[in-house]
């Protein structure tokens, strides 16, 4: 799916702003949530609508609620096709043209549109209706459960250490492509010698012949450096210029559709970097150099807005990642707003991407707070349903970020159950690759949730766990999440948990274990930034192990992590310096 683009033939509206808001209320029928809502509450778009208001009664409502607004279709659009585009809502979403239906996606943190054309016409204005359900049970992705007490009120549990936070939480547009257009593009880059590679295939409405589909690549000087014809093919760029992390270049891939008498009729473009990913061995390599991964996992989360994407938090997000050596960071625990993709292809920043598949671990629940350990993966828990919910996020975050050169890697679930029997026989289908995976990405707290606080006793066990994984397999790994829980402000002269001393230590005992193992390619914190989580025993406001707090001030492991970090990237350059760059 394309994301909506501005071009010489194709228009778009955005649709942010203040939308009329009111919660859905258990015995409203859906014949009436289409009827206009009366002068009330306007609640904000992109946000997650739970922080905006001060009433208890929307922060932790379970349910449906609805947002609506007037649209024009603009006149000028009148020999063109039309959609209405959301990027997403948290986690099903209903879309309403005046009282008819258009659409329905479940899924919280993907796109979806759909044409209108046939229900307004250019000039005319219409109610548009959007109804966003925030429910989690055992068949979706992320699980969770609901229960209903004695006076009827919902509650949802759910596994994954974040909030909740649901609502339109990115952007709504409007936008119109000619009745000949582009429908998808895809582009996969190689590297031979010198030159670049870019295969492409492009998908273009169906009265669309193959002949008519040109193609043209530009540089970032504008100049075209190669030229195609047709739906399938490849450009050759000479002397190509690689995306390098930390040293993005990007080309433009453009394709056009020609009428029979070459006058154009519809053309989009893509960013595409050229670069090469290859796992051999115990390494990984970007354009044939090995990658040391340094970073984060991190959340869409702040203040008032919660999942809501803000510009401004972002370009900030992204020069504190700069400024503390970061090369990469992980789309935890869901897809990430595509602005955030296009702006890490444009800074060099290497993406883990990963689905929304998180929680799918029961053990973790009895773990921490006793009881009876619940079977994971059971008919009557994530089952097949659950599972082929799991598969369609993936399909759509492919479909959706398969173009993007900072995509190194895919994340098709957040600590599963990995162990429990059963595991398998759910995973599998979902993979194609190798038993099953390139990459060994593990979360660990030693020091932390077992041996609390004894970092000798920690040091021991994980270094044993790594040196075991990488004699039982040989495959490179990336301990993606390692972390204490630091109280921004707390001291102590003994190091004790919560304090930003001992969070120091903690991390250095990691580090020099990650140096003994030979087959460790790479290390992202938990997390880059304190988070709110559900109102649990062991949460005061949130999750604390952020390197920076909430409002992105930083704790003192930011400069221990800063001086690791600059100094990696410095042996990095100097190792690149002494290459031969023509050689890949």
């Amino acid at each position: 799916m394309l994301k909506p683009q501005a071009t010489s033939t194709r228009e778009l509206v955005n649709l942010d702003g203040l939308w009329s808001f009111a919660l859905v209320t258990d015995n409203e029928k859906e014949q009436a949530w289409t009827e206009p809502l009366q002068k009330g509450l306007e609640a904000p778009v992109p946000a997650s609508y739970n922080d905006v208001f001060l009433d208890r009664a929307i922060h932790d409502h379970v349910g449906w609620v609805r947002y609506q607004r007037q649209v024009i279709v603009p006149r000028g659009w009148s020999q063109e096709r039309y959609f209405v585009r959301v990027e997403a809502a948290t986690h099903q979403g209903l879309v309403f043209v005046n009282d008819t239906f258009v659409v329905e996606h479940i899924g919280g943190y993907t796109p979806f549109d759909a044409e209108i054309t046939h229900l307004v016409k250019p000039g005319q204005a219409f109610r548009l209706t959007i109804a966003v359900n925030n429910e989690l049970t055992n068949t979706t992705i992320p699980p969770g459960k609901i229960e209903v007490s004695a006076n009827g009120k919902k509650k949802q549990t759910y596994l994954h250490d974040f909030y909740n936070y649901a609502g339109l939480a990115r952007s709504v547009w409007l936008y119109s492509v000619p009745e000949q257009h582009i429908e998808d593009i895809t582009v996969v880059t190689d590297v031979q010698g010198s030159a670049g590679i870019i295969k492409y295939t492009v998908k273009a409405s169906d009265s669309v012949p193959s002949q008519q589909i040109k193609i043209s690549v530009t540089d970032e000087d504008g100049k075209v450096v190669g030229q195609a014809s047709g739906a399938q093919g490849e450009v050759k760029i000479d002397s190509v210029k690689l995306w390098q992390p930390g040293a993005a270049y990007l080309y433009q891939f453009q394709a056009q559709v020609r009428s029979a008498d070459a006058q154009l009729t519809d053309t989009y473009s893509v960013a595409a970097g050229v670069r090469t990913i290859e796992v051999r061995g115990n390494k990984f390599l970007i354009n044939n150099k090995p990658f040391y991964f340094t970073g984060f996992g991190k959340h869409e989360d702040t203040a008032v807005r919660g999942k809501g994407h803000d510009p401004a938090y972002m370009v900030h997000d992204f020069q504190l990642m700069d400024w503390i050596g970061a090369n990469s960071f992980r789309t935890s625990h869901y897809p990430y707003a595509e602005e955030v993709m296009d702006f890490a292809d444009r800074r060099g920043i290497v993406v883990i991407d990963e689905t929304a598949a998180v929680g799918l671990n029961l053990a973790i629940s009895s773990g921490l707070f006793g009881g009876v350990a619940t079977p994971t993966w059971s008919h009557e828990t994530c089952n097949d349903k659950t599972r082929e919910a799991n598969a369609q996020a993936i399909r759509e975050l492919v479909a959706r970020d398969k173009n993007h050169a900072c995509v190194v890697l895919w994340s098709v679930s957040n600590e599963p159950s990995s162990s429990e029997e059963g595991a398998r026989e759910y995973f599998e289908p979902l993979d194609l690759i190798s038993d099953l995976f390139d990459v060994l990405c593990l979360n660990r707290y030693y020091g932390w949730y077992t041996q609390m606080g004894d970092l000798e006793a920690a040091e021991a066990k994980l270094e044993e766990e790594l040196l075991g994984w990488e004699k039982k397999h040989g495959k490179p790994m990336i301990m993606t999440e390692y972390g204490a829980d630091t109280l921004a402000g707390l001291h102590s002269l003994h190091d004790l948990p919560w304090s930003e001393e001992f969070q120091v230590r903690f991390y250095k005992m990691y580090h020099r274990v990650h140096d003994r193992i030979e087959s460790m390619i790479g290390e992202q914190v938990w997390n880059f930034a304190d988070f709110q989580t559900s109102i649990q025993i062991f949460r005061v406001d949130g999750n604390k192990k952020g390197i920076f707090t909430r409002d992105r001030k930083p704790k003192t492991i930011a400069y221990t992590l800063r001086k690791r970090w600059m100094g990696i990237k410095a042996q990095t350059n100097r190792v690149s310096s002494h290459s031969d760059s023509t050689t890949l």
